[in-house]
């Protein structure tokens, strides 16, 4: 089995048989490879030339595990559920494994023992997880409809000592120690023995979908490469067959630090814990160092329209045209076209462009919008005993005193719901509360802060 071998750079063909030139079929089946590597989306693999055979022979069947660790999936797992709905979409067949088994006991962490959560929220959380999913592939009249599949059902009823016997007799505990989290543990908190099997049951997870489904192939990320590679070998050691494996490269920002938290914590694809005005400004905010590489990761774009946008973010960096592209597509796919329209409604109100009326905001959006931006909350009473509109700027942190906040006033740049404030002794009155509850603020053209006031 080989890992760094058979790693195309982006950009590169990969290795293996062509299709006759009439097999337009065969073609996309292989051609989705070949992509995947033109986006970088390849950090580890198999045996890829094995794995275009089997494509131009006919469609694979492929899965990708989530487990319900939390109540909804994040930016991490959108990238691979959008490798797996790009196989689905040049004709293979997805799997969509929740993990309502492996979910209760978590994949271990560098950073120590998770703490296992009641059984019944598990099975709360798969539920709601399994709707998410069913957004991203097609479960309908298609020969290569998507198949939700859990993992419970065959794990439930599996007694401890089958287990030990069929399972754990496969594994070594030798290579086990060697995955780095579980080193990781070893060398500082130490590990259960729970967190310490979650290998053979994902591995087994593997088995089960070849049996079942003839599965042959797995993805996931690249810190999963330990467990993934230990299913390939269960299924070698249990019934002879050779099957694939593949993962993705971890996305980080600039800094090194991972993609896919905010100031305000992780980006979430349910919208009650990320809203969708947050999640298009996520998007939109993106650096335009990875812009490029975000680009070949999650769009849907062809190449061509990909390169150009590329070739606009090097020349023209100050439209941000990349970046609005990722918002609308991304947006599109996970929230709706009408939410996507709702949030580019809101942001022009917000930043009083295009005569729109910051009245007209419903209260969940301006909540959302203004939560992501500089705010502060005050009390009732506070609020009732006078605030001045500089005051408010230096509280909300979109300047850095009161002083500077009449300075802003003075040069003209200070805005109370998009009407310009001319005085610098001007105060906040009830008339400037929308819903009731914020104070929309804005500092020049750009930057908007909030106050909110907080009900008894």
């Amino acid at each position: 089995m080989r890992k760094d071998d058979d790693v195309t750079t982006p950009g590169e063909t990969l290795p293996g048989p062509d299709p006759g030139a009439n097999d337009a079929a065969a073609q996309q089946r292989m051609a989705v490879l070949d992509d995947l590597a033109w986006r970088g989306l390849i950090a580890d693999s198999t045996d890829l030339v094995a794995l275009r055979r089997d494509a131009l022979e006919g469609p694979i069947t492929l899965y990708c595990g989530f487990d319900p660790t939390a109540p909804s999936l994040h930016m991490g797992n959108l990238m691979q559920i959008l490798t797996v709905r790009r196989f689905q979409l040049a004709g293979h067949r997805p799997l969509a494994l929740v993990g309502g088994a492996t979910g209760m006991i978590g994949d271990p962490k560098e950073s120590g023992e998770r703490t296992l959560n009641p059984a019944e929220l598990v099975q709360e959380w798969v539920t709601r997880i399994r709707g998410q999913l069913e957004r991203f592939f097609d479960f309908g009249a298609v020969p290569n409809a998507a198949i939700m599949v859990n993992n419970y059902d065959w794990t439930v009823g599996l007694s401890t000592l089958d287990f030990l016997r069929d399972v754990g007799k496969h594994f070594s505990v030798n290579r086990m120690l060697d995955r780095e989290a579980v080193a990781v543990r070893l060398a500082g908190p130490g590990i259960s023995y729970t967190e310490f099997s979650y290998q053979l049951l994902q591995s087994y997870d593997y088995l089960q979908l070849h049996e079942q489904f003839g599965c042959t192939l797995q993805t996931g990320g690249s810190d999963q490469w330990g467990n993934i590679v230990a299913g390939v070998d269960l299924i070698r050691r249990v019934t002879t067959h050779h099957v694939h494996a593949i993962t993705t490269p971890l996305v980080t920002k600039a800094d090194g630090t991972k993609f896919g938290k905010t100031e305000s914590g992780t980006v979430w694809l349910d919208p009650a814990l990320t809203s969708p005005y947050a999640f298009f400004q996520f998007w939109l905010g993106a650096e335009d160092a990875i812009t490029p590489n975000l680009l070949r990761i999650f769009s849907f774009r062809s190449h061509a329209e990909i390169e150009e946008l590329e070739l606009a973010l090097s020349e023209r960096p100050h439209e941000r045209a990349a970046q609005r592209a990722l918002a609308v597509e991304l947006t599109d796919l996970v929230h709706g076209v009408v939410e996507r329209e709702r949030v580019e409604a809101a942001a022009q109100a917000l930043f009083g462009h295009g005569g729109a009326d910051v009245a007209d905001l419903d209260l969940a959006t301006l909540d959302a919008a203004l939560r992501e931006a500089p705010h502060a909350s005050v009390t009732a009473a506070e609020w009732a005993e006078g605030i001045s509109v500089a005051d408010a700027l230096a509280r909300s942190g979109l300047v850095a005193s009161k002083a500077a906040g009449r300075r802003t006033i003075a040069e003209g740049g200070a805005y109370v719901a998009n009407q310009r404030i001319t005085e610098e002794s001007a105060m906040l009155t009830n008339s400037d509360l929308l819903h009731g509850t914020w104070v929309l603020l804005r500092r020049g053209r750009r930057h908007i802060g909030g106050i909110r006031v907080e009900t008894p």
